[in-house]
């Protein structure tokens, strides 16, 4: 029966780990040119509605390296955009390949897409969630502080697709979280009824906090992302002023622990959610966690193709 990745919720707690696991051997063997040989004869699709560089490169390196062929269609390149449905793409798409990897506009049409699917769908990005990217963080984190139980991560911004992936990786994984975001801005609230049933289920942390300064308190990670994300340019005034004060600089690591290690997803704003300093500065780790999306992508890939 295929599998889907769609939310970070279709992963077990030790499927996650497995992934985390397997993501490591990946990045041992690339690291002495030794390449694996899972997709061999595969066929990949990525449907990217959206531009993207870490993504778009991640994948296409990951399957090449794992011994299968990419194929790259933008929306412009599908018959989407002239009409046909959803149901129908997917439909086709699942006689040619053997994976499809999408990166979305709108998460319903992901679920459609994956409904009508007969080959696993990997959600690259939606307005909902990014679990891909939670899988790097997750990779990144455990490297660096050889642990996830137990640890605390502060989001500073706003609650969007990265923040709930991450948020209810967390709830699963006993990992405490604290959000610190202006009022307005948090979770949806589906999103985090379910992150707070997950956390209470394994003893998780689960905070919400208007003030920065309270969140960072103590923290072993603090991660960002922009306050004008990808399509809402046309808010982008009104974001900054309601973002002002959540900035992650200097003075702000240092409310949290003294190894904190600062995280972003990138693409960074610079000057506008993160400073120079910190992005640049012995904290960051944010290069590290952008190569892990290589090593979790393959993981997954490995998963749901194996």
């Amino acid at each position: 029966m295929k599998r889907d990745l769609i939310g970070i919720e279709d992963l077990r707690e030790e499927e996650i780990r497995a992934i985390l696991e397997r993501a490591m051997v990946y990045k041992r063997m690339r690291n002495e040119n030794r390449m694996s040989s899972e997709l061999r004869g595969k066929t990949v699709a990525l449907v990217f509605e959206k531009p993207s560089t870490r993504t778009r490169v991640s994948f296409e390196a990951g399957i090449h390296e794992m011994g299968g062929r990419p194929i790259f269609l933008s929306s412009q390149e599908l018959q989407l955009s002239r009409g046909e449905t959803i149901a129908d793409t997917a439909r086709t798409l699942s006689r040619y390949v053997h994976c499809i990897i999408a990166r979305v506009s709108s998460h319903p049409n992901l679920v459609e897409l994956a409904k009508y699917s007969s080959v696993p769908v990997i959600n690259a990005l939606s307005p909902l969630q990014h679990p891909c990217q939670t899988l790097a963080d997750l990779l990144t984190i455990q490297e660096y502080k050889r642990k996830l139980e137990g640890l605390k991560i502060c989001w500073v911004g706003d609650g969007n697709n990265v923040c709930n992936s991450l948020m209810l990786a967390c709830a699963m994984l006993g990992i405490h979280f604290s959000l610190a975001c202006p009022k307005g801005y948090e979770p949806r609230e589906e999103i985090l009824g379910e992150a707070k049933t997950k956390a209470e289920a394994k003893g998780s942390g689960l905070e919400i906090h208007h003030d920065p300064r309270l969140a960072v308190e103590g923290a072993d990670v603090v991660y960002t992302d922009v306050f004008v994300s990808m399509g809402m340019e046309g808010e982008r005034e009104r974001r900054l002023l309601d973002f002002k004060g959540f900035q992650v600089n200097s003075e702000l690591l240092s409310h949290a622990k003294g190894d904190v290690i600062f995280m972003h997803c990138l693409p960074a704003h610079r000057g506008e959610e993160v400073t120079d300093e910190v992005m640049d500065g012995p904290r960051s780790v944010v290069f590290d966690q952008a190569e892990n999306r290589l090593h979790a992508q393959k993981a997954v890939l490995a998963m749901l193709l194996g």
